[in-house]
C-alpha cells in the first residue's frame, strides 16, 4: 500500500482551511500517514465536525480556530501550537475563497477579501512557520 511508503509517524502538520473540501482530505491523508495533524478555519462549529470524523477513524487530530488573514492571530496561533503540541513538521497552507463574477459588477470588498484570504494568509502562515522550522533547520 502507498501509506506504507509514506510514514509521517512523529511528525505534527498544520492544514489552513482543513474544516471540509479538499483541505479536510489533504488532512486525512497525512493523518492516515502516522501524523499528528492540527485542522485550521474560521469558524468553531465546523471545524469541530471535521475533527469528529477523522477522530472517528481513530486518528490524531487537534483544531486551532484562526482567522488566517489577520497577521497577529496567525502569530498567536502558530505560538499555540508549538507550546501545545511541539514543533510543527508540515505545512499545508492551503485556506481559500472563490468569489465569481462580471468584471464590471464584481464589488471591491469581495475582491480584497479574496486577496486577504487566497495571497495575504499564504504569506502570513507561511513566514509564521517558517522562521521556525528555519531556525530548527
Amino acid at each position: 500500500m502507498v501509506l506504507d511508503l509514506f510514514k509521517l509517524d512523529g511528525r505534527l502538520a498544520l492544514v489552513t482551511g482543513s474544516s471540509d473540501g479538499i483541505c479536510l482530505a489533504i488532512a486525512r491523508g497525512l493523518a492516515l500517514a502516522g501524523a499528528a495533524v492540527v485542522l485550521n478555519g474560521s469558524g468553531e462549529g465546523k471545524l469541530d465536525v471535521a475533527a469528529k470524523l477523522l477522530r472517528a477513524e481513530g486518528l490524531s487530530i487537534h483544531t486551532r480556530v484562526c482567522d488566517v488573514t489577520q497577521p497577529i492571530e496567525v502569530q498567536a496561533m502558530v505560538d499555540d501550537i508549538e507550546a501545545r503540541l511541539g514543533p510543527l513538521h508540515i505545512l499545508v497552507n492551503n485556506a481559500g475563497i472563490q468569489r465569481r463574477g462580471p468584471l464590471h459588477e464584481f464589488k471591491q470588498d469581495d475582491w480584497r477579501e479574496l486577496m486577504r484570504t487566497n495571497l495575504d494568509s499564504v504569506f502570513y502562515v507561511g513566514q509564521a512557520v517558517a522562521q521556525r522550522m528555519i531556525a530548527r533547520r
